[in-house]
């Protein structure tokens, strides 16, 4: 099969000179686009199986479920949430401080990935960040483009999000890593590396805990989200293996803050490509 031949060919050989954990950032993408070439030549080939073997496929090895339910979401989702970070002062410190970081670095662009409807994106720009947003909802896109005319919005999706290498002053994961399976998750913080110019910032807002949670309804829609808590200790270990330097880390309690109180812990991360 064609398919099965190109994803073969893909295994270009990665240089044996330069930092280990550079190396091992490349060596990361390199290896999530040879899985994604893969996958397809599985899907092509289950076909003839019948559809619902291929069903089974597409749906477990591709973001489509949390695609689907972002975009039933999209315009009540953004109405809900449009004022949670008025509501939550640990949010816009957290923010705050990364803006500092990004602006004594050079303040180039900011990727505010896993964006949604723009909420984040605008307020990156109101701080006097060059701030971009990337999702992996069309739907979200659209919204945000309509909230924020003068921003700009892509489509988008980890772990390759296909931006030009060291492109980056920053990058804004806020609760959107919890929708990357944790077997992908190496690989979005080596593009995370690769997109970052040396001395750019990285920051990181997630659900602390150790069991996934599963929504199949949200905001009176049918959904089938994914929302994977994971350990700050164990995420800032995978940073560091992708070569980034993991400079700060906060732990808080839940809170009542916003729109509905919050289950577990929420944890936040900032990490830095080093400068040399």
């Amino acid at each position: 099969m064609a398919i099965a031949v190109l994803a073969a060919d893909t295994t270009e050989p990665i240089p044996a000179s330069g930092n280990p954990r550079g190396l091992l950032a490349q060596r990361l993408v390199h290896e999530s686009r040879y899985v994604r070439l893969r996958r397809v030549a599985q899907v092509f080939a289950v076909r003839r199986a019948g559809p619902v073997a291929c069903l089974g496929v597409i749906e477990s090895e591709h973001p489509h479920d949390t695609r689907s339910s972002y975009d039933a979401l999209a315009v009540d989702y953004a109405e809900r949430f449009q004022d949670e970070l008025v509501a939550n002062p640990w949010e816009r410190a957290v923010l705050t401080a990364f803006a500092d970081l990004v602006r004594a670095a050079g303040n180039g662009p900011v990727a505010d990935v896993g964006c949604g409807p723009g909420r984040l994106t605008g307020y990156l720009h109101g701080l006097g960040l060059d701030a971009f947003g990337i999702d992996l909802s069309p739907r979200m896109v659209e919204v945000a483009r309509r909230v924020h005319p003068d921003l700009r919005f892509d489509v988008g999706a980890m772990p390759d999000l296909g931006l030009p290498d060291a492109s980056l002053s920053g990058v804004v994961a806020w609760y959107s890593t919890i929708h990357v399976p944790d077997d992908l998750l190496p690989a979005t913080f080596a593009d995370f590396h690769r997109t970052l110019t040396p001395g750019g910032h990285l920051v990181l807002a997630f659900q602390v805990g150790d069991e996934p949670l599963h929504l199949t309804e949200a905001l009176g829609h049918p959904v089938s989200l994914e929302f994977r808590r994971r350990r700050p200790d164990r995420v800032a270990e995978l940073l560091t293996d992708a070569g980034l330097d993991v400079r700060v880390r906060l732990v808080r309690e839940p809170e009542a803050f916003g729109s509905q109180p919050e289950r577990t812990p929420q944890a936040y991360l900032v990490a830095r490509r080093p400068a040399g």
